[in-house]
């Protein structure tokens, strides 16, 4: 994605965008009656019934400033309650909800249509023609304002909820992924440049937030070299750090545009990295965790929705993946992503059997999925194991996660030569 469309995206995500672009909206078609007035007969225009529209602008003026503060007092409550409750990571999600925003967006426009409506026909710029189309429109603007409602009642009952986090959480990780342009591996391997590669430094501290990879390919192709990118989004670097490296020499304008292909903000986003919707679903489950909460439940559906990230991991056709010449992408690998989900979990959960159960199973399943990660897989569930195996005190308890351990992976085992095949 090039930088203008990255910086587009996240302007348009604002909630006081589509709020400020309805609002417009909404004022043009109240002064447009004015200037469609002649598209109606006149005779016609006697007929609407046009004369009740100063009521019905007074009625919906008022009617939308209650409406709007209602569903601005429920977002910030669902805001708020997110950042306490569940992991103010997940905030982010709920304020670009679109829904939310059309919500918010369609009220304050219908208010701001009916105020401008009200102060115009006081002026007299209408006439029964004008009245006519104001009457119309009017019509039509409760409609949207009726709809739109309707979709906002049925998504208050689940907006801002722990499941809704997580849903939300889990479709953008799967989307990031989806999108990652980098190679996947299945275990983490270590690239350092070769002697004599120019090394390309971060211009400020924080996190990668985007890449523009066609301007990296630009800049490495005009300079006849080929650019290894080492910090993809999630990154976490600074001026000493570096982004990448070229196998040869650039000058200095060169070197700045390489460098100004990447945006460093304060904080990790969701949209190029994989790995934060993995991280922040572990936020999600420890917290759950905690002894103020004590909700294992909770820590077994983070695990289920983050068994179907990796899933997709596992299935994605890479092939499809768009790549850009003259850039060499950071991989992403199997297990970064299950030690991101699984180690904060297994700490955190150790004491409690239901979620030692649900973990030995999550990685029994993924080690039957992806057969060259089993002896990995197998290490990381026995450690887990031996987690709860400190924790839990109750007997039976721990037998029962034992004994899941040893389910899953015996289901696990594959034939020698399937895993050779795959």
């Amino acid at each position: 994605m090039p930088r203008w469309r990255f910086i587009l995206t996240r302007l348009v995500e604002r909630i006081w965008f589509r709020a400020a672009l309805i609002a417009a909206l909404s004022v043009v078609l109240a002064l447009a009656a004015a200037l469609l007035a002649p598209l109606i007969p006149y005779k016609l225009s006697l007929s609407i019934g046009a004369n009740a529209v100063d009521d019905i602008l007074t009625i919906l003026a008022s009617s939308m400033l209650a409406v709007t503060t209602f569903s601005l007092t429920a977002m910030v409550t669902a805001f708020s309650g997110a950042a306490s409750h569940i992991t103010p990571r997940a905030t982010k999600l709920l304020i670009e909800d679109a829904t939310a925003q059309n919500a918010l967006s369609t009220f304050l426009g219908g208010f701001l249509f009916a105020i401008v409506g009200i102060i115009a026909l006081s002026t007299g710029i209408y006439g029964g023609q004008g009245r006519a189309i104001l009457f119309i429109g009017t019509i039509l603007v409760i409609a949207v304002i009726v709809l739109t409602l309707l979709n906002w009642i049925s998504r208050l009952g689940n907006f801002g909820r722990v499941q809704d986090a997580i849903e939300r959480v889990e479709a953008r990780a799967i989307s990031a992924l989806d999108h990652y342009p980098g190679p996947r591996l299945i275990l983490q391997e270590e690239r350092h440049p070769d002697a004599g590669a120019c090394i390309v430094t971060a211009s400020k501290t924080g996190y990668v937030a985007h890449i523009d990879r066609s301007q990296l390919s630009e800049a490495s192709a005009e300079a006849g070299v080929q650019f290894t990118l080492s910090a993809p989004a999630g990154t976490f670097v600074d001026p000493t750090r570096p982004l990448g490296w070229c196998d040869g020499s650039v000058d200095a304008e060169q070197l700045d545009r390489m460098r100004n292909a990447a945006i460093i903000e304060p904080s990790r986003d969701f949209d190029q990295d994989p790995r934060f919707g993995m991280v922040v679903l572990a936020e999600i489950g420890s917290r759950a965790l905690s002894p103020g909460i004590n909700d294992p439940g909770t820590a077994i559906a983070v695990l289920v929705a983050g068994q179907r990230v990796l899933d997709s991991f596992s299935k994605l056709d890479v092939d499809t993946v768009e790549r850009a010449p003259h850039v060499i992408d950071a991989p992403i690998s199997f297990e970064d992503m299950v030690t991101d989900l699984v180690l904060p979990l297994a700490r955190d959960g150790a004491g409690m059997f239901e979620v030692g159960i649900r973990m030995q199973q999550m990685l029994g399943a993924l080690a039957q999925r992806v057969p060259q990660a089993r002896g990995w897989l197998l290490d990381l569930a026995q450690q887990a194991l031996d987690q709860a195996r400190a924790a839990i005190e109750d007997k039976r308890a721990l037998t029962r996660v034992e004994d899941a351990h040893r389910s899953a992976f015996a289901e696990a085992q594959v034939p020698r030569d399937v895993a050779e095949r795959a």
